[in-house]
C-alpha cells in the first residue's frame, strides 16, 4: 500500500509509524484508559484489511480515530486526536522555518528559480519572499478550508498568490487609469501632484504612478501612450512661444520646435525607460508594466501619438546597456501595438510604425500584436459596439463593459456617459485547474471524467468566492493611489470597493493548463489533429466557460475563464502528476504540462496554421489568453515578421513572435544561448555556463523573463521547435 502524505508526496506504508503514534498517546493517558500492543496490532491488521492501494494519510487517522472510539476508549481517542494536532502545527511550523532557511542560504533551486524576474538574492527580493511565505502560511492555516489546501498541494488546482493572499487589500492587474491622474491630478504620499505642462514631466510622474500603483497590488498593470499624448502638444506649445518671442521667421520656427520637440520626446521615453527598469516595488522586482500603443484610442492627438510611439519603437530596438555596456533586450516594458486600418496595409498612413514594429519583434521580441479587427468581432459592450483595449499585464483581459447603464461607479473625472470603460477596471484573482489531473483521475472513463470535471470546477468555485469576499471588505483607505485619487476609482475615504467588485466592472479568474495532455490521454489524439481531439478541446473549452456563465448569472460577479501564464506552476503540476499517476508516455513523461490551450512546443507545425488553430480556442479563452510563434533570428528577413503580422490582425486577436538575441560577457557572442541534454545554459561560442555572465531573454508565459528557470520550464523552453524556419525554398 502507497500513503500519500499532506503535501501529495507518495510513501511507502509503513505500520511501525502508526504504533508509535498510538503508543505515544498511550503513554499520556491513565492506565485503565490504553490500549494494549494486541489491541495496536488489530487496529493495524484492520487498515491493512482494508486492502487499499493507496490511502490518504488523514484517512489512516481517521480510522484510527474510529477504532479507538469502538473499544472504548474514549479518552485515548481525545489523545490521539490532540495529538494528530499538535503533530500538524510542527509540521506547518517547520515547513515555514525550512522554507525560510532555504530562502536566506540562497541555495535553494526553487527560491532561485521560481520566478524569472526576481533575484531572489537581492535583499528587497528576499524581503518580498519572506513576507510570502507568512502570508502563504497564514492563508493556509486560516484562511483557507483545508480540502483547497490539500487540492493545491497535490496539483489538482493552484490557488494564485498565497503569498499575497493574507493582506486582504491586494488584488491582481489593472488597467491604470493614467488620463484621469495626469489630466485632474492624484496624490502620492499625502503630496499633490497637479497636471504636468509638458511632455517630459508628464513621463516622469507616469513612471512615479506605475511604481506606487504596482507595488499596491502583486499582478501586472497597463497604461496607454494615448494618455500622454496631450503633453507632447503641451510641449510644442511652449517650445514654439520660446522661439516666437526671438522674432525668428515662421520656417525657422518650425525648424527649432520640430527639433525640440523630438528631443524632448526623446528625453522622455528615455527616462521612461531607465525608471521602469531600474525602481524596484515593494515586491523587490521591477514593476510588471504593459505598455499599450493604439492609434485608434484618440482622433484629436493621432499625431502626437504616432511620435511617442515611433521613439518607443526605436529605444526598445536599441536595448538597453548591461554592466559590460552591451545593449541588449530588457524584460519590461512589454510593448502592446494594436493592428488596425491606419497601419496594417503599405498604403496605410502609419505603415512606417507598423515597419519600425517589426524590426522591433525581431531584435528585441517585443512589441506583441493585438488586433483590432478581430477583438471587435469578439469583445462586444453592453450597447451593443465592439471594443479594442489592451490587456490588463501579459494577457488578462476584461470583460467588455457591461456596466455602461450603471453610470460612473468608479467616480472616475475623465467618465463618458454611454461609453465602454476599461481603464481603472482591475481583476480579483486566479485559480487554476489543472486539467490533465482531471484525465488521468477518470482513467479514460468518459462520463466519470466529466464528473470530475465538475467536481474540480466546483472546488475552483469555492476558492475564487474566497478571493471574492477577502475583497469585499477592503475600503478606499488600504490603498489611497488605487482607490481614492484616480488611478482605479475616486472613492471616499472610508468608502467600501464592494461596488467595483460587481455587474463586469472587474473579473475573477478561472485559470485551466494543460488543455493537450488532458485532450491526448482521453482521445489518444492532439487537440490539433482538426478531428476528434480538436473537437473534445473545444468541448473542454465550452464547458469552462459554461460554468463561469452560470456562477456569474447566480453570483453577479464577473468569472472568466483565463488561459493561465503559469511559470514555476508547470513544473509543480507535472511533478505531482507523476507522483499520482506514474510515468505515462506522451502525458508525465516531462518536467512540465503545456501552457493553457497552446499548441505543445514540441509538435511540429507551420507558424500560420498554429495561429489559425489556436485563435479558435483563443475565443473561450475571454478572460486571457495569447498565442506565440517560435522564431529563429529575423533581423535580416523582416518581410516573413510582416507577413506574420498581417495574418495576426485578419485571423487571431492576441499573438507574438518569439525570437532571440542573448549576449554572453565572456566572449562577445551575439545570437542565441543554447540549452545543452543536463538543462544547463551555455553559450555556443566559448563554452560559458556562468549564469551570471550570460545575458538570456526568453518568453516564459506572457512576460520576458531573464533571470533563468526552474528544471521544468528549461526543459520546455529546449524543447521548443521552430514554427518559421528562415530559410529558403
Amino acid at each position: 500500500m502507497k500513503v500519500v502524505k499532506r503535501d501529495g508526496h507518495i510513501v511507502d506504508y509503513c505500520p511501525d509509524k502508526i504504533e508509535e503514534a498510538i503508543s505515544k498517546a498511550n503513554a499520556e493517558v491513565a492506565e485503565e484508559d490504553r490500549v494494549t500492543d494486541v489491541q495496536i496490532r488489530n487496529i493495524i491488521k484492520y487498515i491493512e484489511g482494508l486492502k487499499k492501494k493507496r490511502m490518504l494519510v488523514e484517512d489512516i487517522q481517521d480510522v484510527i480515530e474510529m477504532r479507538l472510539m469502538t473499544l472504548g476508549k474514549y479518552a485515548l481517542a481525545k489523545e490521539y486526536i490532540t495529538y494528530r494536532y499538535t503533530r500538524e502545527l510542527i509540521r506547518r511550523s517547520n515547513t515555514t522555518d525550512r522554507s525560510i532557511k532555504e530562502l536566506i542560504d540562497g541555495e535553494n533551486e526553487y527560491w532561485n528559480t521560481e520566478n524569472s524576474n526576481k533575484n531572489a538574492r537581492v535583499v528587497t527580493t528576499q524581503r518580498d519572499y519572506l513576507a510570502g511565505i507568512t502570508s502563504t502560511d497564514i492563508t493556509r492555516r486560516f484562511l483557507l478550508p483545508e480540502d483547497i489546501v490539500k487540492a493545491h498541494d497535490e496539483g489538482i488546482i493552484h490557488f494564485h498568490d498565497a503569498d499575497y493572499f493574507a493582506q486582504d487589500a491586494l488584488h491582481n492587474c489593472d488597467l491604470i487609469n493614467l488620463e484621469d491622474m495626469l489630466q485632474n491630478g492624484t496624490n502620492m504620499n499625502g503630496v499633490m501632484i497637479e497636471k504636468p505642462h509638458r511632455f517630459l514631466t508628464a513621463m516622469t510622474i507616469a513612471t512615479q504612478i506605475i511604481l506606487a500603483v504596482s507595488s499596491s497590488q502583486y499582478g501586472g498593470a497597463t497604461i496607454s501612450l494615448t494618455h500622454l499624448a496631450p503633453f507632447v502638444r503641451e510641449s510644442r506649445k511652449r517650445i514654439e512661444k520660446k522661439y516666437k518671442n526671438r522674432k525668428l521667421t515662421k520656417a525657422q520656427i518650425d525648424k527649432f520646435v520640430d527639433e525640440d520637440l523630438r528631443k524632448e520626446i526623446e528625453d522622455g521615453v528615455q527616462t521612461f525607460q531607465y525608471q521602469v527598469n531600474s525602481m524596484n516595488n515593494t515586491n523587490g522586482q521591477a514593476p510588471f508594466l504593459s505598455v499599450n500603443m493604439y492609434l485608434g484610442e484618440t482622433d484629436e492627438y493621432k499625431e502626437e501619438l504616432a511620435m511617442i510611439i515611433e521613439e518607443f519603437l526605436k529605444q526598445r530596438i536599441e536595448g538597453m546597456k548591461n554592466e559590460k555596456g552591451v545593449y541588449i533586450t530588457p524584460a519590461f516594458p512589454k510593448l502592446l501595438y494594436v493592428l488596425e486600418e491606419d497601419n496594417i496595409r503599405p498604403d496605410s498612413k502609419y505603415y512606417y510604425l507598423t515597419k519600425l514594429a517589426a524590426e522591433c519583434t525581431a531584435k528585441r521580441m517585443v512589441p506583441d500584436y493585438i488586433s483590432e479587427k478581430m477583438m471587435k468581432q469578439l469583445k462586444i459592450n453592453e450597447n451593443g459596439e465592439g471594443d479594442c483595449y489592451p490587456c490588463m499585464g501579459c494577457r488578462s483581459f476584461l470583460t467588455p463593459d457591461r456596466s455602461i447603464s450603471l453610470g460612473n461607479v468608479a467616480k472616475a473625472k475623465n467618465y463618458v456617459p454611454g461609453k465602454g470603460k476599461y481603464y481603472g477596471r482591475f481583476n480579483q484573482g486566479v485559480v487554476t485547474i489543472n486539467l490533465p489531473d482531471v484525465a488521468l483521475s477518470s482513467g479514460k472513463d468518459m462520463d466519470l471524467f466529466w464528473k470530475i470535471f465538475d467536481d474540480r470546477l466546483e472546488l475552483c468555485h469555492r476558492a475564487l468566492q474566497i478571493r471574492h469576499k477577502r475583497l469585499s471588505k477592503v475600503t478606499s483607505d488600504v490603498a489611497p493611489i488605487l482607490w481614492q485619487h484616480g488611478a482605479l476609482a475616486r472613492l471616499d475615504k472610508g468608502e467600501s470597493i464592494h461596488d467595483l467588485l460587481h455587474n463586469g466592472y472587474s473579473t475573477i479568474s478561472l485559470g485551466y493548463a494543460g488543455l493537450y495532455e488532458c485532450v491526448k490521454y482521453m482521445t489518444g489524439h492532439s487537440h490539433t489533429d482538426g478531428g476528434e481531439g480538436k473537437d473534445f478541446g473545444l468541448r473542454v473549452m465550452q464547458h469552462m466557460n459554461d460554468a463561469c456563465k452560470k456562477w456569474k448569472e447566480e453570483e453577479n460577479i464577473d468569472y472568466s475563464v483565463y488561459g493561465t501564464p503559469i511559470e514555476s506552476t508547470t513544473y509543480k503540476f507535472a511533478k505531482g502528476l507523476r507522483e499520482r499517476f506514474g510515468k505515462i508516455k506522451g502525458i508525465t513523461d516531462r518536467d512540465y504540462i503545456t501552457n493553457s490551450y497552446h499548441v505543445p512546443v514540441f509538435e511540429e507545425i507551420d507558424a500560420f496554421e498554429k495561429l489559425a488553430l489556436e485563435s479558435e480556442f483563443q475565443k473561450l479563452s475571454p478572460g486571457g489568453a495569447i498565442s506565440y510563434i517560435e522564431t529563429p533570428n529575423l533581423s535580416n528577413n523582416l518581410d516573413i515578421v510582416l507577413e506574420v503580422i498581417n495574418f495576426i490582425y485578419d485571423n487571431i486577436m492576441y499573438a507574438e513572435l518569439n525570437t532571440k538575441s542573448d549576449y554572453c560577457q565572456e566572449c562577445g557572442y551575439t545570437g542565441e544561448i543554447l540549452i545543452d541534454d543536463n538543462l544547463e545554459w551555455y553559450c555556443p561560442n566559448c563554452g560559458n555556463r556562468d549564469h551570471d555572465k550570460l545575458n538570456v531573454a526568453r518568453r516564459t508565459c506572457g512576460y520576458i523573463g531573464s533571470n533563468f528557470w526552474n528544471k521544468g520550464r528549461t526543459q520546455e523552453i529546449k524543447e521548443r521547435v521552430l514554427h518559421i524556419d528562415n530559410k529558403d525554398d
